[in-house]
């Protein structure tokens, strides 16, 4: 057998990675990359902590696993006080699992099964956002929207009531609030149209992630949402598999907002890349119905694990002792202020938005009418590609659906100090330089080629 039997997606040969620490990785060669993007959003503490190590090992040293129905494990209770106390209280219960994909899915049985129990069985539909990501399951698949993913698996999904989401980059409404009042309209028609007593809940990451390139909803979209909910007698499940646990400064990012899911979801940081850990949280009384029931109809052999809560309290624990929620926020505005910058000194930045760690950078061919550079021209894969030669790893997706636009994703571990933030940007600069020298370049050849040849007299 030729090369290595492992496969994932299409793409270049991979440097083999050697170790990491702190905010470092170093390929089998001793190349050093900046971690800019905490792997796939999830390495929120960097690499190599020693104090994630240690509880991993006293726990593996006591028992490694045990089985839910089986046994109770302190860690996986401690860890469930642990998130109820994240929402100070208002999400009482929880159910642990092992992986964003996972915790989508049992948000989406749990809702079904809540209106199962409590007599309104004809509640079979969600909600949810185009372009959006919540998982490759195919239940998390069918409330995603992003074309690439979907397309191959369309006739296997149970597919959700798809919406436009506040673009307030694009938007050509009078104004930001205006577009927001317009979509909050349309949504009501849709969801009116398509049934209010069939909605069982509308799904939302409250700050987009790679599907959007950190798209903010706001608090208008979001409370205006959460208000359609209230109305239709519908639940309101917030997707923060990648901003929660501290990503965009607070524990949730709906705290920003004072916008209260009735299921929230969240994993990735979590475990901080050290072990899948991931949960469901929700309300005492939609669990309380499910259970009279006869109990949730679902569940994974890893649920509850010991070591994943082990580790997940270890990351809790590590962000409240080294206030890493205070360094996200001032880190984050080191980085917004220097990704401004950039964003000044080459126009085909067209925008930079996020919070705390949490940054998007969208490219554009023309930033007068935000036109994308064409699909196929695949910018977003270049400047990655760029940036990793740079000694830089940063988090590349499509805009708009999947299909065409270009950004990147900037979200370095929360333990980033304020002189790796200029080390990031540094390396970040570079990248962009070389970047555009190859369009100048482009530009040069197609300008050439389209004047008319020389025609010399003899």
């Amino acid at each position: 057998m030729k090369g290595s039997p492992l496969f994932y997606q299409a793409g270049p040969a991979l440097p083999e990675i050697s170790h990491g620490n702190g905010i470092f990785l170093w390929d089998q060669h001793g190349k050093e990359y900046l971690d800019g993007c905490s792997g796939a959003i999830s390495c929120n503490l960097g690499h190599g902590r020693q104090d994630i190590r240690n509880a991993m090992l006293i726990q593996l040293d006591r028992v490694a696993f045990t089985y839910r129905t089986q046994f109770e494990n302190a860690p996986a209770v401690s860890l469930a006080h642990a998130l109820v106390d994240m929402t100070e209280g208002l999400l009482e219960k929880v159910f642990l699992v092992s992986s964003g994909s996972e915790a989508v899915e049992s948000a989406l049985k749990l809702a079904r099964q809540y209106f199962v129990a409590t007599g309104e069985p004809q509640r079979y539909r969600f909600v949810s956002l185009r372009p959006s990501y919540h998982g490759s399951t195919l239940g998390a698949l069918g409330v995603t929207g992003y074309h690439p993913l979907e397309a191959p698996f369309t006739d296997l999904t149970h597919a959700s009531l798809k919406l436009p989401g506040p673009d307030f980059y694009r938007h050509q409404d009078a104004d930001d609030d205006t577009h927001v009042d317009r979509l909050l309209t349309e949504a009501r028609a849709a969801i009116e149209a398509a049934g209010t007593e069939s909605i069982i809940a509308f799904v939302l990451e409250p700050i987009g992630g790679a599907s959007t390139g950190a798209r903010l909803l706001g608090k208008r979209y979001l409370k205006g949402i959460r208000s359609l909910c209230d109305e239709f007698g519908c639940l309101l499940i917030l997707d923060e598999v990648l901003t929660g646990v501290g990503r965009t400064g607070t524990w949730f990012a709906w705290q920003h907002y004072g916008v209260v899911p009735d299921l929230l979801v969240t994993a990735k940081g979590l475990g901080a890349g050290y072990y899948p850990v991931g949960a469901l949280l929700t309300r005492d009384d939609i669990v309380t119905e499910v259970m009279a029931s006869g109990g949730f109809q679902h569940g994974h052999t890893y649920a509850g694990n010991p070591l994943a809560c082990a580790t997940g309290l270890a990351v809790i624990e590590a962000i409240r002792r080294e206030r890493l929620l205070e360094n996200t926020r001032a880190r984050g505005e080191q980085l917004e202020t220097g990704l401004r910058a950039l964003a000044e000194r080459y126009p085909w930045v067209g925008h930079v938005r996020g919070l705390g760690l949490l940054w998007g950078v969208e490219l554009v061919a023309d930033p007068t009418t935000r036109r994308p550079f064409p699909a196929e021209q695949n910018r977003f894969a270049q400047i990655t590609a760029l940036a990793k030669e740079e000694g830089l790893l940063i988090y590349p997706r499509r805009t708009l659906d999947g299909m065409a636009g270009d950004h990147f994703l900037v979200t370095p571990p929360l333990t980033i100090r304020a002189e790796e933030v200029e080390t990031l940007l540094e390396r970040l600069d570079r990248a962009l330089a070389r970047f555009d020298r190859s369009l100048a370049e482009e530009t040069g050849a197609a300008a050439a080629a389209a004047r008319p040849s020389e025609v010399r007299s003899s």
